[in-house]
């Protein structure tokens, strides 16, 4: 239940920044955390893995402040949550649960994170009067969140 619960959170994180499911991921396989040996999934525990979706993370963060950016809600960019989302959660379960239900408690961490990460981001921009701020509390909460989920796998 608990690998449920953390596959769940993962889902989450792709709601908030679509890449950063993948970066606590790779880093848990490279880690040692999320045994993939042997799976289709293998390549995430890859040495490289965790650089390039690090480096993918960090360029997601850049690219979230600018205001050409389209909201998370629209389908091309949010499709690609649910698939990282799919993803991540299916390395998960093929951590101690079943794969097809990781992947189904991901792909709905994934909705929640999007509709709630996007709604929670709107009232802070409000509070602060501009959306930068609220932008980098969201990019602390996902970094939180992506330790927490790789410290507990």
């Amino acid at each position: 239940m608990y690998i449920l619960f953390l596959a769940f959170l993962v889902g989450v994180l792709s709601g908030l920044r679509a890449f950063m499911s993948l970066v606590a991921v790779v880093w848990a396989a490279r880690l040692n955390r999320l045994h993939l040996g042997g799976t289709k999934l293998a390549f995430l525990g890859f040495t490289i893995s965790p650089y390039i979706a690090t480096v993918l993370g960090l360029v997601e963060f850049v690219t979230d402040q600018l205001p050409s950016t389209p909201s998370r809600k629209v389908a091309k960019q949010f499709v690609p949550r649910l698939l990282l989302a799919a993803v991540s959660g299916g390395a998960i379960g093929i951590a101690g649960s079943s794969v097809g239900i990781s992947v189904a408690a991901a792909v709905l961490g994934a909705v929640v994170g999007t509709y709630g990460g996007a709604a929670l981001r709107a009232s802070l921009a409000k509070l602060f009067k501009s959306d930068r701020p609220a932008a980098y509390v969201e990019d602390c909460v996902a970094i939180a969140l992506a330790i927490f989920v790789v410290a507990n796998l």
